[in-house]
């Protein structure tokens, strides 16, 4: 397995005068790229990447999205109910899972200490385990909210490692994932992609839309941000709260360790 890092990529920091204006509609948009195609170039963005970004797409669907995000608000019971079902019902999907390829996360979990529950936990909360990743063209989402003037400086060096990935056989232009850019079975954002992104299969590139790919990435994320292996991770643990780097809702993160809890 190996870490593809692309740190000069993601090296734009808010302290980087951004060379292209944002906005607030989509009036602005075919200016913007053109801008950005420059601040792309210089950034190690190549050919390929750069004709992805000539043709995306406004993505108005995303910016709906973003206006209407409410977090999430729910009583742990409640969220479990809506979003898994009920514990044992979910458990039963992540085991079924495990057991299709066990010595896959066995061997995960030598490698970086997350055991299968949580990873699985994760899958299944993230996309139903691959069943539902987006319907909208990710290089279309991200660029739109890099354009947004609303947060385009975080989502600037995520446009950048977008068009890297597609330069690097790692997405395809035209490949769909959530509203906000979130890409494959676990959803990551296109700079973890390049920061934490693990080619587990071995073909030279790393796939997000591959679950081997996927959940060998999202391993390495927690490891990265501090996961202990061999630790408890239930609530008050070290290990629970490495979970607030995946997902900064308690209700979410209390849902992962239970879920994973009931694999054990």
């Amino acid at each position: 397995m190996r870490t593809l890092i692309a740190a000069a990529t993601l090296a734009l920091t808010a302290s980087t005068a951004l060379a292209a204006p944002c906005g607030n509609d989509s009036s602005g948009f075919a200016a913007w790229k053109q801008a950005f195609a420059a601040e792309a170039a210089a950034a190690g963005v190549g050919s390929a990447g750069l004709q992805a970004l000539a043709n995306a797409q406004y993505s108005q669907s995303t910016i709906n999205a973003d206006r209407n995000q409410t977090g999430v608000r729910y009583e742990l019971n409640e969220f479990i109910r809506i979003r898994l079902g009920s514990l044992d019902s979910f458990a039963g999907q992540m085991r079924r899972q495990r057991d299709q390829n066990a010595s896959f996360f066995a061997n995960l979990e030598r490698a970086y200490g997350v055991p299968a529950g949580i990873l699985l936990a994760i899958h299944g909360m993230e996309t139903g385990f691959g069943r539902t990743m987006g319907n909208t063209p990710v290089v279309d989402s991200i660029t739109t909210v890099a354009y947004d003037c609303r947060r385009s400086a975080f989502f600037t060096p995520h446009a950048i490692a977008a068009l890297v990935l597609v330069d690097r056989g790692g997405l395809s232009p035209n490949q769909r994932g959530a509203a906000h850019g979130e890409m494959g079975h676990t959803q990551f954002l296109p700079g973890n992609a390049l920061r934490y992104g693990v080619d587990a299969d071995g073909n030279g590139r790393v796939d997000l839309y591959g679950v081997a790919d996927s959940l060998a990435s999202t391993a390495n994320f927690l490891r990265q941000k501090g996961w202990q292996p061999g630790q408890p991770f239930q609530e008050g643990t070290a290990n629970f709260r490495v979970l607030n780097e995946w997902n900064a809702a308690t209700v979410y993160q209390q849902a992962i360790a239970l879920s994973a809890a009931r694999l054990q």
